[in-house]
């Protein structure tokens, strides 16, 4: 029987003691792990070759989280992040999402809570992808080319925008929970809501003409949201 390939995972965190803990428990996990001090030496590990799965600390000096975030995201659309932040406010965190991060964690963080998002990160990541394209309302959805695009044009949507965007345009109609749509779409059982409902504010800058009178992404009052093909006024 020839064995499973090891999976890589990446590590780039300014802290030597976050650093070292979090490379140790990775590899505790069965994981092969290059961990990276400093920006600049994880930005030459990237040009050599990309690994399963990418951790950044945001805040490092020189080039920071984001700039690394950036370079592997343009160089594979699927390749799963999560970003390490010390920034308390949800805004900030979620800055990284929209660098191209599938998930984040804020200081201080439990390990089996990382090992738990890194290993969903993977599972999405290796999920087959619908491919043939549909129209919903007045959006046409590409799923191989992960493009959506409304009266002739595109509209610029991150990774997760995308994911979020997809997961309510194949259940329009149907109310969805904050708590549902972080398990169904960052495979959280737990997590914070807040995250959605940056993202859902985001999104609407994107895909409604009047962002702050939205007529397709609309909020259902103590339930959560519910996607209207046709436009309505919330």
């Amino acid at each position: 029987m020839i064995a499973a390939p090891q999976l890589t995972a990446m590590i780039v965190e300014d802290d030597p003691t976050v650093l070292g803990v979090v490379s140790d428990y990775l590899a505790s996990a069965g994981y092969r792990v290059k961990a990276f001090a400093d920006g600049a030496s994880g930005r030459r590990a990237l040009a050599g070759g990309l690994p399963d799965v990418l951790i950044l600390d945001r805040m490092l000096p020189g080039v920071s989280g984001d700039e690394l975030c950036r370079i592997a995201r343009e160089r594979d659309d699927r390749l799963p992040i999560l970003m390490l932040t010390a920034l308390d406010r949800v805004d900030d965190r979620i800055e990284g999402l929209e660098h191209g991060a599938d998930d984040y964690l804020a200081k201080p963080f439990s390990l089996r809570e990382l090992l738990l998002r890194v290993n969903a990160m993977l599972r999405r990541a290796r999920a087959p992808r619908p491919t043939a394209a549909f129209e919903v309302g007045p959006f046409r959805v590409d799923p191989v080319r992960r493009t959506v695009w409304a009266a002739g044009r595109e509209l610029l949507l991150t990774a997760r925008e995308f994911e979020l965007f997809h997961y309510f345009l194949t259940n329009p109609g149907r109310v969805v929970t904050r708590e549902e749509v972080l398990r169904d779409v960052w495979g959280w059982n737990f997590g914070d809501p807040s995250t959605v409902t940056v993202h859902i504010r985001r999104l609407r800058e994107k895909i409604e003409p009047a962002p702050h009178e939205p007529r397709h992404l609309l909020t259902v009052w103590g339930e959560g949201y519910r996607f209207a093909t046709a436009g309505e006024t919330s």
